[in-house]
């Protein structure tokens, strides 16, 4: 059974920095398409970013020059570096790693909340 696990969420004022990890079980790290999303209340769960062996790396317009997605093969573990953080960044952020319909998981969620 794969697992993931996010940490790194939490409170930062505008303008602030955090980095959140994805710890996977397994090697899964490497061998799937592993995202991160967010959900803010109220609102549809959306694609933040992808790492891919095959596909590279993508960023939503939104992100774009401010979140960096990477990725540790040695410790299956995947990163979202997010920088000068909007409130509008505020949500529940989501790893996921996939294969295909028959290989997909989610992590539980870490809060990211931006107030001042």
């Amino acid at each position: 059974q794969v697992q993931l696990v996010e940490s790194g969420g939490g409170l930062v004022q505008p303008g602030g920095s955090l980095r959140l990890s994805c710890a996977a079980s397994g090697t899964i790290v490497r061998a799937n398409t592993m995202s991160w999303y967010r959900q803010a209340p109220g609102k549809q769960r959306e694609l933040v970013a992808f790492i891919s062996s095959a596909d590279g790396i993508s960023y939503r317009d939104a992100v774009k020059g401010r979140f960096t997605i990477s990725r540790d093969d040695a410790k299956n573990t995947v990163y979202l570096q997010m920088n000068s953080l909007k409130p509008e960044d505020t949500a529940v952020y989501f790893c996921n790693a996939w294969r295909g319909a028959s290989s997909n998981y989610w992590g539980q969620g870490t809060q990211v909340t931006v107030s001042s």
